[in-house]
């Protein structure tokens, strides 16, 4: 996923709690090539290219079992759910299963942000020393004040209300995803072209990934992050005009069109850069500086660097403050949250919860500091993040199967074909993925297995189990909140 970054949060509940078809008004409607176009640009991203790269001809494989086996399940589950239901994943799953289980899937969309931003910025930060100077790229230290600057900048703008931050990531996609990536395969093929050898085997056999066990799978976890969000892109779907007919339409072209732009420039960066030397945060510019270089035009891949650096930051500031209003709007009425956490500032922003999660996420940082090895802290930053979101996923789809079982008459402007097989496959590929990330992929190298395990067990069951579970047995009725959801802008 291009950040969580580009998908307004959607997490409001509804205002009874009984569940609302939705009500009868005029509709724009788009195509369905339009919504498959919106789905791609809130997806698509180049992040995630050099975590595949390392797989070389692999990567293929790597990115068309999780899209066929988790995409495609939670863009179809998530669209008739979202036709059916206002309020998002709260009001599904707390309709489906319960509050406290709708609590803990807004809570899980949340938390997965306090990991996810440094990985974001951990990539913001190899690909600014590109700009700079190439040897900081291995520099936890650098990293480290990176991640820190950025957010807390970011914290400071959001924090001010500022109108229009969305258009920032408004270009996003052709800025930092589609000039580069397409840049990078032409140039590319051209390196080939030249009678360079592909740093990766490019045969039939090399089509699967090598096996040594368990663990030489792990980056297929990696993807299913990149291709989670689904759920928000579904509240569009009653915007087409036949959904039942045109939703699968747009859910296939877009994935065709993801995997696209997944796929080739992760293959163009592994024909450039021998996997034992990639840097699964600077593997892009990595690519970039030796293809430059190749044809003389070094001078380039700072730019390159700005631009991929300019979307990132611009995705980041769009999405720093949608997770937590969502949770803040449902705290507020169900007393989830003790009081200071749900006060506003005078341009009615919830500061209080960015700068808690400024805090978590500074800890956080320091731990590039300490950590040997860049790519390593990236990685498992990136694990933490997608199993938190594995939770949500796994609650979305045991809700769905029990309101079309409880509640089948409910209006549905979109049923989704074969619900029950969809979700059975969703959640066994989501649990399978969560439980995979346990193991330290083959990559990791000699780290201590046992420091792994406590750092994402602790950061992935700690933050998205036991925190939302502490929130909840000690909640108090004086949490419940009687004032408006909005502070007057000052």
């Amino acid at each position: 996923m291009d950040v969580p970054a580009q998908r307004p949060a959607s997490a409001a509940p509804t205002s009874s709690s009984t569940a609302k078809p939705r009500t009868a008004r005029a509709v724009a409607y788009i195509s369905w090539v339009a919504l498959a176009l919106m789905t791609t640009s809130s997806v698509a991203s180049l992040r995630p290219s050099p975590t595949m790269a390392v797989y070389g001809l692999a990567s293929i494989f790597l990115y068309v079992v999780p899209a066929i086996v988790f995409l495609l399940p939670t863009a179809l589950v998530s669209a008739e759910l979202a036709s059916g239901w206002e309020g998002g994943v709260y009001n599904w799953v707390s309709q489906g299963l319960s509050k406290p289980m709708g609590f803990l899937a807004v809570w899980c969309q949340f938390a997965m942000t306090i990991f996810y931003y440094p990985s974001l910025l951990g990539f913001v930060a190899s690909t600014l020393a590109y700009v700079i100077n190439p040897d900081l790229a291995a520099s936890g230290v650098w990293t480290a004040i990176v991640i820190m600057v950025c957010y807390w900048t970011g914290v400071w703008v959001s924090s001010r209300g500022t109108s229009g931050v969305a258009g920032l990531a408004s270009g996003g996609l052709i800025i930092g995803t589609l000039i580069p990536g397409a840049l990078l395969v032409i140039l590319g093929i051209a390196f080939l072209g030249q009678g360079n050898e592909s740093a990766a085997p490019m045969t039939a056999s090399n089509l699967l990934p090598a096996w040594a066990g368990l663990s030489s799978l792990v980056l297929i976890v990696n993807n299913f992050l990149s291709y989670s969000g689904m759920e928000m892109n579904a509240v569009h779907v009653g915007s087409l005009k036949n959904p039942g007919r045109e939703f699968p339409r747009a859910m296939f072209l877009a994935m065709g069109l993801v995997l696209l732009i997944f796929i080739l420039p992760a293959l163009a960066i592994s024909w450039i850069v021998p996997a034992e030397q990639l840097s699964l945060t600077a593997g892009v510019m990595q690519a970039f500086d030796a293809v430059f270089a190749a044809f003389g035009s070094q001078w380039l891949t700072p730019i390159l660097g700005v631009m991929l650096v300019a979307a990132s930051l611009g995705g980041m500031l769009t999405w720093l403050a949608g997770p937590s209003k969502g949770l803040l709007l449902i705290s507020r009425q169900e007393g989830y949250l003790p009081p200071f956490l749900q006060r506003l500032n005078k341009h009615g922003v919830q500061q209080n919860i960015l700068v808690t999660q400024g805090l978590i996420t500074t800890v956080i940082a320091l731990a590039y500091a300490f950590i040997p090895d860049v790519s390593s802290a990236y990685w498992i930053f990136s694990v933490i993040t997608t199993q938190v979101y594995l939770i949500m996923y796994l609650l979305m789809f045991v809700a769905a199967v029990r309101l079309r079982r409880s509640q089948p008459d409910h209006p549905r402007g979109y049923r989704a074909p074969m619900l029950t097989g969809l979700c059975g496959v969703g959640f066994a590929a989501s649990l399978s993925a969560l439980l995979i990330g346990f193991i330290p992929p083959s990559q990791f190298g000699s780290g201590s297995v046992g420091l792994y395990l406590a750092v994402v067990a602790g950061g992935a069951l700690g933050l998205g189990l036991l925190v939302p579970y502490l929130f909840y047995k000690f909640r108090k009725p004086s949490w419940k909140s009687t004032e408006p959801e909005e502070a007057p802008v000052a």
